[in-house]
Parts: C-alpha cells; sequence; structure tokens
C-alpha cells in the first residue's frame, strides 16, 4: 500500500505524512494490550460469522479484543465510544502459471501471519494467501496500514503485536476443557504413500518387531504396523514405532483400534503431537481399510467387514447413495468442531420450528441491540447470532458455474466454503460443565434438555420458545397393601420410551446371529453379518403405560414402607413432542451401551389414550402425611428433632479444597453440586463459579429447606403447600430484591437458592410491577392454545392440545455408545426429507426413520 493511501476517508498525502502518534494521541487512553487471560476474538464477529476469510474483513476492538464483521463494527461504536480498531483480512490469490504452464513456487509463508482457520487448504497448488493488518480509526476510517513500528508509539505497536500473535481464544488456555484443540498436520496434504502392495487385514494385528498385540501403530507412508511407547505403569509397547520414524523419515502414524467412519487417532512425530488428516479416509484406503466398515476397539478383535447395507453408520450417513447437496435459507451445516456432532443435530432440529425462529432471529434486530458489552457471554445474543447463521442463506451459497465445471475436470468434490463455526456459541453454552465443554462425545438427548434449561433461564420478554416442548405428567403412585392412590404432577419436555426387547420379531434370526458371532469371536473371524433386532413401535408405546415398582415406597396410610407402583399419563400433550428411544444402557463396567434395533416409528403419532384422567370414582387418596424424620442415634451427628438432616458430604475433599485457600463455604458448595465425585471435580466447579456473587454463601440445599453449613442448625423443613421457606425468602429479600420476587424465583427454581438468584438476574422487572404481571403475560401467549397451571397463575406454562401428531424430524446415533460415535438429524422442510450431518446438507433419498434415537413430532391441528 503506497504512503499516499495512509488514510481510507479520501484524506490528501500531505496529511497522510502526518505524525501519526499525534494522531493516536486522544485515542491511547483506549488502546490496550492484552493480558494473560484476555481472550482475543481476532477469528469471528460476535454477532455474525464474519471472518477476516470473509469479504468485509473483521474488526478487532483495540480496547476489549472483541470481534466485529463490517456490518456490526459501527454498532460497537455507537454503544461503547470505542474508536480504534484493527482489520484483518486474508486474501486469496490466484497462482500465476509459470513458463512450463504449472503454478509458480508455493506462497511465502511470511505473507500469512495471522493464527486462524480457514475453510480453504494452505498448500493449494492454484491459489495462495495473503493477510493483511491494519489500524482504522473510527467515526472517519482513517486506515493505518501494519506493521508500521516506527511511526507508531510503543505502546501502539506492542498492542498491535500482541494482537496478531495471540492465539486462538478456543486453544488450550480455556480452563474449562480437558483436551487441546487438534491442528491439521503439516504432512497431511503432501504425504507420500509407497506403493508395497502392504493391505492390513481387519484384525490380528501385532508389532512386525516385537509380536505385542496392543498399542499398535499403523505408519501411512509403508505400512508398518509397530507398537508405540511405553508408559510408566508398564503398558504401552516397547516404542518401535518411533524408531522407525527415526530410521526411516515417515512422519503419520494412525492407531489401529481407533479407526471409525468419523475419524481416528493419528499422531505426527514430526511435529510431536496428535494431529488431523483431513485425507485420512485416501490414506487408509491405500492400504485397503475402509474407514466406513471399521469400528472403535481397543484390541482389533471385533473391528469387522459389515456389509454397507446392513452398518448403522453406511443406513444412517446414506452412503453409497449419491444425495443432491441443498443450498439457500434453512439448509446451512455446522462444522464438526471435534466431537461436537451431538450439538449440531440439536441445533438444526431446534431451528426448524417457527417459535424459535420467531424467537431468537424475528427479534435480532433488538437482542443485539441489547446486547451486553461483552456479547460472547450472554445466551440470547449467541442464540440470535446462530439462528440466523443458519436460516438466512448468508453461509449456504450454491457454488459457481466455473467451480463445478473444475470439481468435474479434476474429478474431485471439494467442501464448499458454507457452513457455519459453532465454536463461540459451544464456548457459552457448555462454560462450567464438566461434560459439554470437553472435546468428547456426549449424549444428545442430555444437550437438549441442558439447552432447554439454558432457555427456560433466558427468556426473551413474555415468549418462552421452549414453551412448545414442555407438558405435564401425571404420576399415579398406588400402595398395593391398603390400594390408596396419590396424584402427582411435573413438568417434562421429552418422552422417554423403554425398547422392549422382549417383543422383537426376529427373535430367531438374532439368537442364530449370537452363536455365530460367539463362534468368530473366539476363532478370530471377521464377525457374521449384522442381525439387528426389529421392535414394534406399539410394544414399546405399551411398555411406556405400564406400572412401574416404585422403590422404597412410604406408605402414609400404613405409615410404613411398603410395596407401590406408579403409572405415567400426559395431564397435558405439548405443542411440540420429542420421543427419545431409550437405546442406552449400562454394561457391568458401567460404560454406556446402545441397543442396536430397529423400531418402527410411524409418521402419524395418536397418544390420546393416554390423556390423564386424575382421581376415579371409588379411588381413595393416600392421607397427605410426610414421613418421618429419622434422627441419627449418633448424639455428634443430631439436630434439632424439626431440622432435616442434609445429604452426606465428602468431608475430606471439602478440607483438601478448603486447604489450597478456598472458602469452607464455597468447597462444600462445590463437593456437594459436583455430587460427591471428588477433589478435582469439585475444583473445577469451583473455578467455573469463583465469580459469582454468592461464591462463599452457605450452601443452600434444595428440598431440606435449610442451609448445610459445618456446626450451623437448618432453617426449617418445607411445608406441604409448596411455598419456599421463610428463611429463604429473608436471605434473598436482605440482598435487596422485593419479597413477591424472592418467593417466584424459588418456586421457580425448585428453592434452589443459587439458581434463584440466577433466574432473579435474568427476569429483570420493574420495581413496581405487581403480582398481576405474571397473568398479563400468559394472557399474550394465550392465543392458539390453552395455558394450564400446576399451582396458580405462577405455575408452568403449558399449551394443551390434541394428542395427534406427525413426524417432522429425527436424530440418529452411529456408534456403540454415548460416549463415541456420530449424529446426524434428518429434517423434514417443503415437503421433502433433508440430512444434515456436520458441514455436509443434502436431499434425503432414505431416511433411515427406523434407526433414530430421538424423534420430533408437531401437533396436527385439529
Amino acid at each position: 500500500m503506497q504512503r499516499a493511501a495512509l488514510f481510507g476517508s479520501g484524506r490528501d498525502a500531505q496529511m497522510a505524512a502526518g505524525d501519526l502518534g499525534e494522531l493516536l494521541v486522544p485515542y491511547m487512553p483506549t488502546i490496550r494490550v492484552p493480558k494473560s487471560g484476555d481472550r482475543v476474538y481476532k477469528t469471528e464477529c460476535a454477532f455474525s460469522y464474519e471472518c477476516p476469510d470473509s469479504e468485509g474483513g473483521l474488526y478487532v476492538c483495540m480496547n476489549t479484543f472483541l470481534g466485529f464483521g463490517r456490518e456490526h463494527v459501527e454498532r460497537h461504536y455507537r454503544k461503547t465510544g470505542q474508536c480504534v480498531y484493527m482489520h484483518l483480512k486474508r486474501h486469496v490469490i490466484e497462482k500465476v502459471p509459470g513458463a512450463s504452464g504449472g503454478a509458480l513456487p508455493k506462497r511465502r509463508n511470511a505473507m500469512l501471519f495471522l493464527d486462524l482457520e480457514t475453510n480453504g487448504d494452505l498448500n493449494n497448488d492454484d491459489v495462495e494467501y495473503e493477510d493483511e493488518a491494519k489500524l482504522v480509526i473510527f467515526p472517519d476510517h482513517y486506515e493505518i496500514p501494519l506493521p508500521n513500528i516506527e511511526e507508531l508509539p510503543a505502546l501502539v505497536t506492542i498492542a498491535c503485536d500482541a494482537v496478531l500473535s495471540s492465539k486462538s481464544p478456543y486453544r488450550k488456555q480455556d480452563p474449562d476443557s480437558w483436551e487441546e484443540e487438534l491442528q491439521v498436520s503439516k504432512h497431511a496434504k503432501t504425504l507420500v504413500q509407497i506403493d508395497n502392495g502392504v493391505r492390513i487385514p481387519p484384525s490380528g494385528w501385532k508389532c512386525s518387531k516385537c509380536d505385542l498385540r496392543e498399542n499398535l501403530w499403523l505408519n501411512l507412508t509403508d505400512g508398518s504396523v509397530l507398537c508405540g511407547k511405553w508408559f510408566f505403569d508398564g503398558s504401552g509397547g516397547n516404542g518401535h514405532a518411533l524408531e522407525h520414524y527415526k530410521e526411516m523419515g515417515y512422519p503419520l502414524a494412525v492407531k489401529l483400534g481407533t479407526i471409525t467412519p468419523d475419524g481416528a487417532d493419528i499422531y505426527s512425530f514430526d511435529e510431536e503431537e496428535a494431529v488431523l488428516d483431513p485425507h485420512i479416509a485416501k490414506h487408509l484406503a491405500h492400504f485397503g481399510i475402509d474407514m466406513l466398515q471399521m469400528h472403535v476397539t481397543e484390541n482389533g478383535l471385533r473391528d469387522n467387514n459389515i456389509k454397507p447395507r446392513v452398518s448403522e453408520w453406511e443406513v444412517i450417513q446414506e452412503s453409497g447413495v449419491k444425495l443432491k447437496p441443498m443450498y439457500g435459507p434453512g439448509y446451512t451445516g455446522m462444522k464438526n468442531l471435534g466431537n461436537s456432532c451431538y450439538l449440531s443435530a440439536v441445533l438444526q432440529a431446534i431451528f426448524s420450528i417457527p417459535e424459535f425462529q420467531r424467537a431468537y432471529v424475528g427479534n435480532l434486530p433488538r437482542i443485539f441491540d441489547y446486547s451486553p458489552l461483552d456479547p460472547t457471554q450472554d445466551f440470547n445474543t449467541q442464540m440470535a447470532k446462530l439462528g440466523h447463521g443458519l436460516l438466512s442463506g448468508q453461509y449456504s451459497k450454491p457454488p459457481m458455474k466455473s467451480e463445478l465445471i473444475e470439481q468435474v475436470m479434476k474429478e474431485e468434490h471439494k467442501p464448499q466454503h458454507n457452513g457455519i463455526s459453532p465454536r463461540m456459541f459451544k464456548a457459552f453454552v457448555s462454560k462450567g460443565h464438566p461434560e459439554f465443554s470437553s472435546n468428547r462425545q456426549q449424549d444428545a438427548q442430555e444437550f437438549f434438555l441442558h439447552l432447554i434449561n439454558l432457555v427456560e433461564r433466558n427468556r426473551i420478554g413474555s415468549e418462552n420458545p421452549s414453551d412448545v416442548f414442555r407438558f405435564l405428567v401425571e404420576e399415579r403412585t398406588q400402595c398395593c397393601q391398603s390400594r390408596k392412590v396419590r396424584y402427582t404432577e411435573r413438568v417434562d419436555y421429552l418422552m422417554q420410551l423403554p425398547v422392549a426387547m422382549e417383543a422383537a420379531t426376529n427373535k430367531d434370526e438374532l439368537i442364530a446371529y449370537e452363536l455365530k458371532r460367539r463362534e468368530a469371536e473366539a476363532a478370530r473371524r471377521p464377525p457374521p453379518e449384522l442381525v439387528r433386532a426389529k421392535i414394534p413401535f406399539s410394544a414399546c408405546l405399551q411398555a411406556f403405560s405400564e406400572p412401574e415398582n416404585v422403590e422404597d415406597f412410604w406408605s402414609s396410610a400404613l405409615q410404613a414402607k411398603s410395596a407401590g407402583v406408579k403409572t405415567s399419563r400426559f395431564a397435558s400433550f405439548p405443542e411440540y413432542l420429542v420421543v427419545q428411544i431409550k437405546k442406552f444402557t449400562f454394561g457391568l463396567d458401567w460404560i454406556p451401551q446402545k441397543l442396536d434395533v430397529s423400531v418402527d416409528m410411524p409418521d402419524l403419532l395418536d397418544i390420546n389414550h393416554l390423556r390423564a384422567t386424575g382421581l376415579q370414582p371409588g379411588e381413595e387418596e393416600l392421607p397427605d402425611i410426610a414421613p418421618p424424620i429419622i434422627i441419627p442415634d449418633d448424639p455428634k451427628d443430631r439436630m434439632m428433632n424439626h431440622f432435616m438432616e442434609p445429604p452426606d458430604m465428602d468431608e475430606s475433599s471439602v478440607m483438601q479444597l478448603a486447604e489450597m485457600g478456598f472458602p469452607l463455604e464455597a468447597c462444600r458448595k462445590a463437593v456437594y453440586y459436583t455430587g460427591n465425585m471428588g477433589a478435582e471435580v469439585a475444583f473445577n466447579w469451583i473455578i467455573a463459579h469463583m465469580e459469582e456473587p454468592d461464591f462463599a454463601e452457605p450452601l443452600a440445599i434444595p428440598g431440606y429447606g435449610g442451609v448445610a453449613s459445618a456446626g450451623a442448625a437448618g432453617l426449617g423443613a418445607i411445608g406441604l403447600d409448596n411455598q419456599p421457606p421463610e428463611e429463604m425468602v429473608a436471605l434473598i429479600t436482605s440482598m435487596g430484591f422485593q419479597r413477591n420476587v424472592a418467593i417466584q424465583a424459588l418456586k421457580a427454581t425448585n428453592n434452589n437458592l443459587e439458581h434463584a438468584l440466577d433466574w432473579i438476574f435474568s427476569h429483570p422487572e420493574p420495581e413496581e410491577e405487581s403480582g398481576s404481571a405474571s397473568d398479563v403475560m400468559d394472557m399474550e401467549n394465550n392465543a392458539n392454545a390453552n395455558i394450564l397451571a400446576e399451582a396458580g397463575s405462577e405455575g408452568p406454562r403449558i399449551k394443551d392440545g390434541s394428542g395427534r401428531y406427525e413426524l417432522f424430524g429425527f436424530i440418529s446415533h452411529m456408534g456403540t455408545s454415548t460416549m463415541s460415535g456420530h449424529y446426524v438429524s434428518h429434517l423434514k422442510k417443503e415437503g421433502r426429507w433433508v440430512i444434515y450431518n456436520d458441514l455436509k446438507v443434502c436431499a434425503s433419498e432414505r431416511p433411515p426413520r427406523d434407526l433414530g434415537y430421538i424423534y420430533f413430532y408437531r401437533r396436527i391441528p385439529s
């Protein structure tokens, strides 16, 4: 850039040659140098998915280090008055052919100085990349190219260098994640594979130098199978894979037994770290390994050649069928961040529902205008951003004709620069959660409930889109001896159907398959063709409606423990019914395992016969008497007889944390809220909650009506009238909140003090608002459905109606447990089924409705 073009506002060259230091003096107090722990968002806009690769580049605030696209930087300037931004832009330049007709040598590394994710291949033979950075001063858009060390003040130079050299805010320094983000190996694109005829069998591997049969690594250059390094506990190997690299220089190896259709564990000896290989399928195929037919194992005994028409990986992903890509609004894919497919599958389904579209995308301008100064930490802002990204069509555009012709000529199909990366969203919604904050695979059902909880706690005005899922369950509990009954109601968001394995229609085939499978495993042969249990949906529905035994039932009629049975019915039917097939169970080793079954889920579902009926004529209710409070025999453990004993707590973990210098009450809360899982898990809870205002306040245990503080008595038991304990109400009002607000917050959070305070802060309302405000709010949402209440106007908001539904989507899981595998979603849009498989969005040809895990039904208007 020439010196005369210093200022983008069209100022003349004489002004451009002026003193930059003097120009920046008024703004110096607002320019900060990133400190340790500051997150620099230079890869993505806080309000959109614009990035340095985008046409307008990205603007990074030099005070808050938040990133903004061209469309949103003006909003931040008007809201904060911050004037100095760093503009980052990555240019893609086509290479000029050389004299011989080929491309010129590869790009100069010096032209790439931004630590960014990129949709393109940095080693592409046809294009090169060039990064550009400059300071921009608002509102006149003065531009100062970087680097400009000689003319800029030292503080500005240091701040610019720190921003440019900063790492991704989601990488390595994130305390909420156990894993580091894996990077693509520099050898992945250019890896040379020797055509030596080596073919790797599906099982029976051993190290070629020492006969070890575990911790084996396949070198991706020459196909050598060698053992890994020895570990301090005596496991591992003899390090022959590393020795082979030192001798031959072949850099990449994949761990045998980890290869699945979703990827594999890959190590780079040259880079000395675990890496990603985008071309792993091709590299494995060189040695005769088909990723789509491999399943994760520890010793290779169960990797198998499952026929493509049977394997759930192939059936669910519709492999082997040419699928037509879909583009435009509502057909945007989501990048897999490494086992984040559970999140993508749920969000694709959620944002196909009109109520969620209206709540977040329809209210997008208002949400953005009223977002906090740090929008990356606001749930509604991130939901609106993600919804707009999925539904706007801006990130789902078909390729140009020239690009299609080029792909056909080269006989390759590269993924388009489409889709969005939910990295910022995942970082926020998983913050403080021990599972979702990790890079491990998770249960989509658990994430769905986690997301609904966040929606409930961050309601936008009078409309809460999660109302469409909420329904009341009537539970009828009967004492088997006295025959008396009790009816209670609870709120739920999904219907869980058990798998009725005993009702399988192909039992003989299943028995024969199991015998053949065991014989093959014993003989170390590939297993036979899979036979999947076929379960009638009607049997699952029948199992749901049958009575179940109540463990440890206390009969108020007998004033003693007795046998009891419980049945569940719908006290209301939701607008959208979410059905989970309970495929996952626990093995003897307590590892979640999946029942690989086929359930003939109906397109049209009628559950009106499951409508609750309430107390029937001739039934006698159980007396409304609470169980007696057991007073411990040990005087040291006794409390006053009108107080309840709090749950057991791991005092050794409490003291271990206290010795680190944390407040004692905070340590007790950490141990309690992590379920006595140990000091390490409790420590993570402390780190995630130490900034909260009630961090060191005494532990308030829901359901015990008191504060579980060492050496202190409880505050009183909760009455049967469901009124919050007066002591909790007094504690909240002592903080300056009104009494009616405290009662409403405690009722909404089941008398959990910590959650009640969160509820108050997420439901700001004028002080003069009367108790009838909630009634007015209910009336606003009462246009198309009846709003029922569990306990007066402050009860749960329920949209009741007919129990007839139509299937419009389902989420499927591939793999053996929730701890591994892959998720995809199928959604019915514009009259046809569409498969959402991470970034790939295609018209579905064979939607596998019988292999789903979570199903989404919408009510059929009566």
